[in-house]
């Protein structure tokens, strides 16, 4: 599973690729692509502390979703259904159903 990043700019979320690079340059954790470009152009870098904070928050994120993606079968539920349906008020009022009632 890769790991989703909120961009602080815009607010968006976005997936960077898996390697953090792009064919022009590093993906940041902290800006979405359009918003990287735009901080770039204008000379601004994206503050060191802030990425790593984006980054581990990602990481935790892509734990948790994971965790909870194994934990239903690992706690031996597995399939709740009953193994027949239940008795439709139709299926009780056949000849079958009188038939019990009166015997």
């Amino acid at each position: 599973m890769r790991l989703c990043f909120e961009c602080v700019e815009c607010g968006g979320h976005y997936l960077p690729p898996e390697g953090m690079v792009y064919p022009d340059g590093p993906a940041s954790p902290v800006w979405c692509s359009p918003c990287q470009t735009s901080k770039r152009t204008a000379g601004l870098q994206e503050d060191p502390l802030l990425a790593r904070v984006a980054l581990a928050a990602a990481r935790a994120a892509l734990a948790r979703r994971t965790a909870e993606a194994v934990e239903p079968v690992a706690a031996g539920r597995g399939d709740v259904r009953p193994s027949r349906p239940p008795l439709s008020r139709r299926a009780r009022s056949g000849p079958g159903g009188v038939r019990g009632k009166l015997g």
